[in-house]
């Protein structure tokens, strides 16, 4: 399978690339410049699971200071920590100052195309964080008009939270009891709605946002196209090694599929998968679907492919609709 490029969410570990082997004999300094940066991204990941998110910020500027070729992905990582929810010192605005300067500044990087992705998402929470302001404000001048009531606000406000919490652990319930009886049989993908539904004997257990391949209308024609499949098919595979985190294999492509194909003198392409998140970039969980970013499968979050896993066995009908 050709993996889809996805963006990053926080720090994460990359490989030494090592030099040739006269290089090595020679005492050439590449190998521990490698490894010294290693370390050093190293040293900004654990301080960020610390919480210690300035000095995290600090160890990625030593970084772009002493190591040049690194420092598109130490900017990414910086705009990830500047934006990341759990900083209390979070600034959206320094966070779409890191992207910027990365795709002004290295144009070639692979960082590229998710960067553009983070600016549109981190623009659109603002633009959420600013709706949320002014509707608390709302909220406060309507509880100042209704003083006198305030128990009758709390009441409602417990009853409600009640009532989400006995439908949140019915759910619950339903749920846990599907998985112990794998009784998924039909797996609804609709492309246009970006939504994968669970289905056993007609009823609907669960649904879930997707992402889909970046060229999203119109059925699967070519390889390469980056387009979703449309038509029925099976999960016939699965793979819990996934550079993705888990991946469910999916029967494309079908007879009609290899026909059309043929019509057009081009192979039909195939490992057409639904799969979670890159493996160490788990922490962007919904926001993947604010883009779609695949080369052709569906994806989900982690935590989401792990429950369709479970519940939906080789064999399970696989209905993707335009």
């Amino acid at each position: 399978m050709r993996k889809p490029r996805i963006f990053p969410i926080g720090p994460f570990k990359f490989c030494i690339y090592i030099m040739m082997a006269p290089m090595l004999l020679s005492g050439c300094s590449h190998f521990n410049d490698g490894r010294q940066v290693k370390t050093t991204f190293a040293e900004a990941n654990d301080l960020f699971h610390q919480g210690s998110h300035a000095a995290s910020l600090d160890k990625y500027s030593q970084i772009i200071e002493k190591y040049p070729a690194k420092a598109d992905r130490a900017l990414f990582e910086m705009g990830i920590v500047h934006a990341h929810p759990k900083n209390q010192q979070k600034d959206h605005q320094k966070s779409l100052e890191c992207f910027q300067k990365l795709i002004k500044d290295y144009p070639g990087s692979e960082y590229r195309q998710n960067s553009e992705m983070m600016i549109f998402n981190i623009r659109n929470v603002a633009l959420k964080d600013t709706t949320i302001a002014a509707q608390q404000a709302q909220i406060e001048t309507l509880q100042h008009k209704v003083q006198g009531k305030e128990n009758e606000i709390v009441t409602l406000q417990k009853t409600m939270e009640a009532f989400e919490k006995k439908m949140e652990a019915l759910e619950n319930k339903f749920f846990d009891y599907a998985i112990r009886k794998g009784s998924v049989d039909r797996i609804l993908i609709e492309k246009s709605t970006r939504r994968l539904t669970l289905i056993s004997q007609g009823e609907v257990l669960k649904s879930y946002k997707i992402a889909l391949g970046g060229n999203p209308i119109g059925p699967k024609e070519r390889q390469g196209d980056n387009k979703t499949p449309e038509g029925t098919y099976v999960i016939d595979a699965r793979n819990r090694d996934s550079r993705f985190h888990l991946s469910l294999h999916i029967s494309y492509p079908n007879e009609r599929d290899k026909k059309r194909a043929k019509e057009l003198g081009a192979s039909p392409g195939g490992d057409i998968m639904i799969h979670g998140i890159k493996n160490g970039f788990s922490r962007v969980g919904d926001a993947h679907t604010g883009v779609d970013w695949t080369k052709g499968c569906i994806a989900v979050t982690d935590q989401e492919i792990e429950e369709i896993d479970k519940l939906a066995p080789n064999g399970t009908i696989v209905e993707i609709r335009p």
